[in-house]
Order: C-alpha cells, then sequence, then structure tokens
C-alpha cells in the first residue's frame, strides 16, 4: 500500500488530486511522542508475555496524562492542514440538520409527550402537553439547562409517575456511566433537595407513584449487580430488594406493557432469569419466573392477565409461548409460535387486541402482526420495497390501540415513523427526518451483495454511493464493521455518511458473524473458538468490494468502534496491505489482559463471548488474534484511534498501550495518530454540535488519505 508522512500534510489544503497520498520526507515533521517503556511481566500457562506499557493503566499518574496530552497535541499538529477542511465538512454536516425541531409526540395517560431541539442549542427540551396537542406546552426538562456547568452531560432514565406528578431522571456529568438521580415536582416545577448517587440511570415507577425501584453497580467493575427500592423523599430508608451474586449476571429492573408487573431481569451471555413482582404492591416480594438454566434465554412481558415469552428453549432461532399469570415455571408455556430455522425472532410487542412479532430473516427486518381473537395463521406482514433497510416497532406507552407505530429508513431512505392500523390496514406517514442542504434521495444508489468467505459462507453486504460515483474500480471506499455480541449492523440512514458520498466514496456495512444478521448460528459462529470467522469475513469482504470494483484497490479503508475496534486492530495485524488507513473508535484490543482482570468492568459477564483465558485453551485461542499482543514489526495501514479517558466500556489504556506498541516496532513511515478526549467516555462527546465535530475530523482523515481536498 502506499504511505503518507507528516511532512505532505502541511502542503494538504487546495494542492491534492484524487487518488492516495504519497510521501515527502521533511526536516520540519512533528515529532510522534514516545511512551517510557516499563517492562511488566505475566505469566499464564507457561507463557510469558512481557507489557511495556502496562503503566499506561495508571489513571492517576500524571505522566499518564502527560503522555495523552502529548498524543493530542501530535494530533492536533499533523490534522491542523485539514483545519479548514474539517470546518467545511462541519458546516455541512450542521446545514443538513433541521435545528429547530421536534419528535413525533406519542399519548400517555391524558398526555401528549415529545422533545424538541433548538437552533442554537447542543440538547434536547423534553416537553408534555394536557389533553392533546392543541394545549400549552410545559417544559418538564431542558437538559441545556442542566448542563450548563458541565463539559460533558448524558440525561437518561426519565420517567414519570403514574399518577403524573413526579419526574425522575438520572445525570452523568463525567462520562463515566454513574448516573445521580434527581427529582422534580411536575406541577411545581421544584427539585427535591436530594439525589440518589452512583446508579445507572436504570429507574421504574411503582403504581403508588411514591416507590422507585432503581440499579446500582459495583463501584470498581461497574457491573449492574444491586436493585434498590427507594420511597419518595426518604433516601436514608432505601433498601436493596436483590443483590446478583454471580459475577457473570447483571441486572436491570423494567416495566410489563400492562404496568401490573415490576420486573427484575438477570442477564449473562446464555443465560437469563427474571423476578416479578405486583406493582400495586412495591413492598412485596420478588417472585421468579422462571429458574435460570445454562443456555437458556428467555424474556417476558405481560398482558391481558397472561405472560408471553420469546424463549430458545429447544429453539435456536428463539419461538413464542405463553402462560398464565399464576403458573408461570416451563412446564405450564404453551406454544403461540414455533420455531423456524430460517427466521431469527428478534423480539414482540403486545397489545391488548394484538401481537406484534419482529423477525431478522435473509439480514433483513420484518414486522408481522396477528390479532388474539384471529389467531397466528392469518397473520399480517408490513411490506419493504428496498434491497436493504432497517424497521422496526416503535411502541408507544398505551396498549389499548389498533394503531401500530414503527420506524423505517435505509441508506437512502431518511429515518421515518409511520403508524399503520392493525384493524384496517390504513397507513400514514407522521414524520420523516427533514434533510437540508439540497439532499435528494434519488442521487443515491442502495444495493445488498453478497460475499462469498473463505469457507463458501455468503455475507451479506449493505452498499450504499451517489449515482455518478463510477464503480469502475477507482472510487475510495469505507468499510464498517461490528461483528460482536450477536449486535446486527442495520442498514439505516445517517445525514453525516453525505459528507463522503457526495465525494465520490462507495460506503458498505459488512454483516460479519458475530451478529446475527443471519439468525442466531450466525452469533454462535462468530465468537468464543470462533471469533476468527469475524476477522476473516470482514477482510473477505473488502477483497469482494475490491474484486468487483466498488474499491479502488489503494484506497480500501475500514472503521470500527469498541469491539469492532478489535475487528480493526485483528484485520490489519492478518491482512496489513489490503487497507490504505483505518479509524479505530474506543478499541478494544488488548483482550488476553483485560480478560484476565477480573477487576475490569465487562470482564466477568463476557466469558461467555471471549472465553475465559484462566482456561488454557481460551487463553491460547484469544492470544492468536489479541491485537495488542500480535502487533509486529512490520507496516500497517494509516490509522486514526480514538478514546475517551473516562471510557467505562473499553478503559483508555488499551488504545493508549496499542498506539505506543506500534510506534516502537512498526516499520512504516504511515500515519498513527491517537485523539483522546479527556472529558468524556464510550459515547464520545454528549453535545449534537461537539459530536458533528467528532464526525469531521474522522472525514478530513479519510479525505486527506484518499487525496479529497474540497
Amino acid at each position: 500500500m502506499l504511505a503518507i508522512r507528516a511532512s505532505l500534510l502541511f502542503l494538504f489544503i487546495g494542492t491534492l488530486t484524487n487518488g492516495p497520498v504519497m510521501p515527502t520526507a521533511n526536516a520540519q515533521d512533528p515529532v510522534p511522542p514516545v511512551a517510557a517503556t516499563k517492562p511488566h511481566q505475566m505469566e499464564n500457562h507457561g507463557v510469558v508475555r512481557v507489557d511495556d506499557y502496562y503503566w499506561l493503566r495508571e489513571r492517576e499518574n500524571q505522566e499518564v496524562i502527560d503522555y495523552l496530552n502529548a498524543e493530542n497535541d501530535y494530533y492536533e499538529k499533523i490534522m491542523d492542514p485539514t483545519e479548514q477542511l474539517q470546518e467545511k465538512l462541519f458546516a455541512e454536516t450542521k446545514g443538513r440538520i433541521k435545528l429547530d425541531d421536534s419528535s413525533v409526540p406519542y399519548s400517555n395517560r391524558g398526555y401528549v409527550y415529545y422533545s424538541r431541539t433548538e437552533a442554537d442549542k447542543q440538547y434536547p427540551i423534553y416537553c408534555r402537553k394536557q389533553g392533546d396537542e392543541s394545549a400549552d406546552e410545559k417544559v418538564l426538562l431542558d437538559v441545556n439547562e442542566v448542563a450548563k456547568d458541565l463539559e460533558y452531560c448524558n440525561v437518561r432514565g426519565m420517567a414519570v409517575s403514574p399518577d403524573n406528578k413526579m419526574l425522575a431522571y438520572a445525570v452523568d456529568g463525567v462520562g463515566r456511566r454513574k448516573y445521580n438521580v434527581r427529582f422534580r415536582n411536575l406541577e411545581t416545577a421544584e427539585e427535591l433537595e436530594y439525589e440518589i448517587e452512583d446508579t445507572t440511570g436504570n429507574l421504574v415507577w411503582a403504581q403508588d407513584n411514591k416507590t422507585l425501584f432503581y440499579t446500582v453497580q459495583d463501584p470498581q467493575t461497574l457491573r449492574w449487580n444491586l436493585i434498590k427500592r427507594h420511597h419518595l423523599g426518604k433516601p436514608e430508608q432505601d433498601q436493596v430488594v436483590y443483590d446478583e451474586k454471580d459475577e457473570e449476571f447483571s441486572v436491570a429492573v423494567f416495566k410489563s406493557r400492562s404496568e401490573d408487573f415490576i420486573f427484575i431481569g438477570c442477564q449473562q451471555t446464555l443465560s437469563t432469569e427474571i423476578l416479578y413482582l405486583d406493582a400495586n404492591e412495591p413492598d412485596g416480594e420478588f417472585k421468579v419466573f422462571e429458574p435460570r438454566k445454562e443456555n437458556h434465554e428467555y424474556s417476558i412481558d405481560h398482558i391481558n392477565d397472561k405472560f408471553v415469552i420469546r424463549t430458545n428453549w429447544d429453539a435456536t432461532n428463539f419461538r413464542l409461548m405463553e402462560c398464565a399469570a399464576d403458573a408461570t415455571t416451563r412446564e405450564n408455556w404453551s406454544s403461540l409460535i414455533e420455531h423456524d430455522t430460517n427466521e431469527f425472532l428478534q423480539g414482540f410487542e403486545l397489545y391488548n387486541d394484538y401481537l406484534v412479532v419482529q423477525k431478522k430473516i435473509d439480514a433483513l427486518n420484518h414486522i408481522f402482526i396477528a390479532s388474539w381473537e384471529d389467531g397466528f395463521a392469518a397473520m399480517k406482514t408490513l411490506e419493504f420495497d428496498e434491497p436493504c433497510y432497517v424497521a422496526g416497532v416503535s411502541a408507544t406507552p398505551e396498549a389499548d390501540t389498533n394503531w401500530l407505530r414503527y420506524s423505517y429508513a435505509s441508506m437512502t431512505t431518511p429515518s421515518s415513523t409511520y403508524e399503520f392500523n392493525m384493524a384496517t390496514g390504513e397507513r400514514k406517514l407522521l414524520k420523516q427526518q427533514e434533510v437540508l442542504g439540497g439532499f435528494e434521495r434519488k442521487d443515491y444508489v442502495t444495493e445488498r451483495q453478497w460475499a462469498t468467505a473463505r469457507d463458501g459462507i455468503r455475507v451479506p453486504i449493505s452498499i450504499v454511493y451517489h449515482k455518478d460515483t463510477p464503480l469502475d474500480g477507482t472510487a475510495p471506499c469505507l468499510e464498517y464493521g461490528y461483528g460482536s455480541y450477536g449486535a446486527s449492523m442495520e442498514a439505516s440512514f445517517n445525514s453525516t455518511r453525505l459528507n463522503l458520498l457526495d465525494r465520490g466514496f462507495v460506503y458498505a456495512i459488512a454483516h460479519i458473524r458475530g451478529g446475527q444478521e443471519m439468525g442466531r448460528n450466525w452469533y454462535d459462529n462468530g465468537k468464543l473458538f470462533n471469533k476468527m470467522n469475524t476477522f476473516t469475513d470482514f477482510v473477505d469482504v473488502g477483497k469482494f468490494l475490491v474484486e468487483k470494483k466498488y474499491a479502488d484497490p489503494e484506497r480500501l479503508y475500514a472503521r470500527g468502534g469498541s469491539a469492532g475496534g478489535l475487528l480493526m486492530g485483528a484485520i490489519i495485524n492478518m491482512e496489513p496491505d489490503l487497507y490504505h488507513g483505518i479509524i479505530a473508535d474506543v478499541p478494544f484490543v488488548d483482550v488476553v489482559t483485560t480478560m484476565l482482570d477480573d477487576t475490569i468492568p465487562l470482564t466477568t459477564s463476557e466469558y461467555d463471548e471471549w472465553g475465559n483465558p484462566n482456561e488454557e485453551t481460551y487463553f491460547n485461542y484469544m492470544l492468536s488474534y489479541s491485537p495488542y499482543d500480535n502487533v509486529e514489526a512490520k507496516e500497517y495501514p494509516n490509522m486514526l484511534v480514538t478514546t475517551g479517558l473516562h471510557d467505562s466500556q473499553v478503559q483508555y489504556w488499551e488504545p493508549a498501550k496499542w498506539v505506543a506498541k506500534l510506534r516502537k516496532v512498526k516499520t512504516d513511515d504511515n500515519l498513527l495518530l491517537m485523539k483522546t478526549n479527556m472529558t468524556a467516555g464510550h459515547g464520545g462527546a454528549s453535545g449534537r454540535f461537539d459530536r458533528f465535530k467528532e464526525v469531521s475530523f474522522r472525514h478530513a482523515f479519510l479525505l486527506m488519505l484518499a487525496g479529497i481536498d474540497q
């Protein structure tokens, strides 16, 4: 692959032509920081590993902060010539967004709820009107006010009490995903004088309007392990109602569709247990719905005095069952929808008169509707006509309705909200995302293609490009992937992507194994001892894009974040010459060391995803692909790595160590940049304009490499 050196970047603006950048030498080049080497020896299963940068995990060490700041300074110097381009990209991104906008309202308990944004403000404003949309607006919470003294602000868990009088909400002011719960009297707009500190922001009201259940995480590992009960105005009396002792399980609290029950969900990668409590008796004892069993996953909801269960009991792709409210154990379950080896049952929503089921078939979403009265033989199907798209039920709080609300988008169709009358078949478009700046849907093309992986498996790809982009092997192409936790990457719309498409990029989503686009087996064949399939699938999709002339072989790029950052680290160790550049966001790259450390958040709960390296067979397999452990003295592509100092999911030191090691051993002159957000966590900046700026510098990096300066 062609290399790029820092020296040329100072000649970047206004001088490049389309094509990858060629290097030149210059004594004035900025000098990258060099992290000190402090060897730390680790021995497991007879294997000795020496980690020169283990010390970077010392978050309170000023030397660590100085190193991160030095990397940021180096990044700024290298990217400085692209400042005008970044500003242009930011203006384009912001210019496509309707800055004064509002969400589609929904009704609940006599009120209409919605959120809106104002042109000059970063955060949403949550509102409601009593009765209908013609009534006067009342602001429930202006997040801009909450955030005014904070560098970072994330509000979640907003929950209005059943009598509509009290709002509970949770605020994270750091990015570490530790939330303080606040209470606001909606009749007086006054806040209660106390907060509940260090929660997860997972909140549920009981029906008595004075009892709130919430989740607390372990202070060290951040595992959600406790459910507490709070009586309004009496924080000193908060009680633990559930303590999850198994370190591989996490817990959450939620409410049934009927609002008759409060559930505690205990979840591990391969096992579930749910407890339930009458929501009208919040001081009662939770009961186990179905005891946890290895390899049994289930979810439940309640309506019309019965429970509906999604379960993988004798059903790899899941099936739907039901039981009476007073007979919940598995021997009392009866079948509603049988298992299908070709259809992955993703989820369901309950209405008083209808059941709505969501399935994934051949990597596409499908929505089916059945009435309780007519049965499931007469199920209706919502039809969608694009080759790749995303669609899903947007459940509104009220179950006593014939109107199903659902969302739809594709890589060329902006996000849209519809209502479908389940009784008459009438369909209404309620709102479609307004894209400004001259966007015309007809100017873009989306395709579904299939690449054949090296073991013969067909891997789906969602592709989008501008209609004027030639598919003759001359276009730069960005390939995106994730491939972990059974998370399906959807072919959704993203207006920021237009920055690249309008400049001739092809964009491709590789639906690789490790997700669930093709069913549960797609996930099973991309984890544990099958994890290598995730990486080889992505590489094989990249080669397909080049072979079929969607990509210039000298300008193929890749991006992934978190577990997708692991993907980036693995593919550049395996095929360093395939990609001209990669972006690895908050990358999970030090797999073995992290999974051996049970004090780090997420470790114990993910043994069934990656394996437990305390067992020798898993240790050896994980070591074979762990990006940090497999860095070698060879040429690597151009790289942009991002992280957040307060990241609770992938600790900042993983990408920091990875970058430091790459700097030491790689043999090329290609760019290696790391940008650390010193005030944020895993999700990056919290304000919408700050997020646009993050998009802009990523796109500027790609355009710079591709030789596109406009």
